[in-house]
């Protein structure tokens, strides 16, 4: 079973995207990868993803 994520629109300065496009191919990502791994990143942190190993074997997906 595929993960559902969830879609939004997201409104964002041209230059700052410009520049995560620029990162994100660096880093072998598209863009959305890319947004969502930092943003995962400054979560876990900032202690504000609960992120367990358990659930992951278990479920091989991180809910937010």
């Amino acid at each position: 079973m595929a993960d559902k994520k969830k879609s939004f629109p997201l409104r964002i300065d041209p230059k700052i995207y410009a520049a995560l496009e620029r990162w994100s191919q660096d880093e072998l990502r598209s863009v959305n990868a890319h947004i969502e791994y930092l943003l995962r990143e400054a979560l876990k942190q900032t202690g504000r993803l609960a992120y367990q190993q358990k659930d992951v074997n278990e479920s091989q997906s991180i809910d937010f």
